[in-house]
């Protein structure tokens, strides 16, 4: 299986629970492997044949620029499906953390994996 990544993309997002959450942007960092639908791109070295990550990078900005979520689980879980799903990928990696939130607590966060059924 061959698995692209993308890792330490940080964004700001409003996430979380907490009144002041739901105004104040933090930002999150995220960090994902995906696994490739075919082993074809390494054969042609063409973009058609992979997954583009700057497509993926633009779809996960976009949805959190027009989403609210309160927790990092539902966070993690649509970023996952919309990897799936609109990619293709047969199988995804996300782990999302908020960084300096807890005093002493550099990040915190979760990690998932997804595989299409």
């Amino acid at each position: 299986m061959d698995i692209i990544f993308l890792k330490e993309f940080r964004i700001k997002t409003l996430i979380g629970i907490y009144p002041w959450e739901k105004k104040i942007p933090q930002t999150i960092e995220l960090n994902l492997e995906i696994a490739l639908p075919s082993q074809q791109a390494s054969k042609t070295d063409h973009i058609e044949d992979t997954l583009d990550y700057s497509q993926i990078a633009y779809k996960i900005n976009s949805m959190l620029d027009q989403q609210h979520f309160s927790l990092l689980e539902t966070l993690t879980e649509n970023i996952a499906q919309m990897i799936l799903n609109e990619f293709g990928s047969p199988w995804v990696k996300v782990s999302a953390a908020k960084l300096d939130v807890i005093q002493g607590v550099k990040q915190l966060g979760i990690c998932i994996e997804r595989s299409r059924l």
